[in-house]
């Protein structure tokens, strides 16, 4: 089970984009994931008229190593880390889910809601 997934707010916690906030966009593999609006770079692109693209310097988000975010909590309005919290055989059957646990804020141990 990832710890953050698609759509999760997180805080950048190291880098240049330290203390931005932003939704996660997408995970590239494992450990990386995109972020809106962070590790933003220039890319020079080549005009292409067979796919009829323009050239320029086009602005591109680049993927950013999940230990260097944190998710965000709104009750406290910092960043929090996340644990895992194990259910019951009758709360897994309540839910109708195959997973057996549910991520949660370590600070305060409230559910994140997905």
């Amino acid at each position: 089970m990832n710890k953050i997934r698609k759509g999760d707010q997180v805080v950048v916690l190291t880098g240049r984009d330290k203390g931005k906030r932003g939704a996660v966009i997408e995970r590239v593999d494992a450990d990386h994931l995109v972020v809106e609006g962070i590790n933003m770079v220039k890319k020079h692109v080549k005009p292409n008229p067979l796919k009829g693209t323009t050239g320029g310097v086009i602005d591109k988000t680049m993927p950013i190593h999940q230990s260097n975010v944190a998710i965000f909590n709104p009750a406290t309005g910092k960043a929090d880390r996340v644990g895992i919290k194990l259910l019951s055989k009758a709360d897994q059957e309540s839910r109708k889910t195959k997973d057996n646990g549910v991520r949660v804020f370590k600070s305060s141990g409230e559910e994140i809601k997905a």
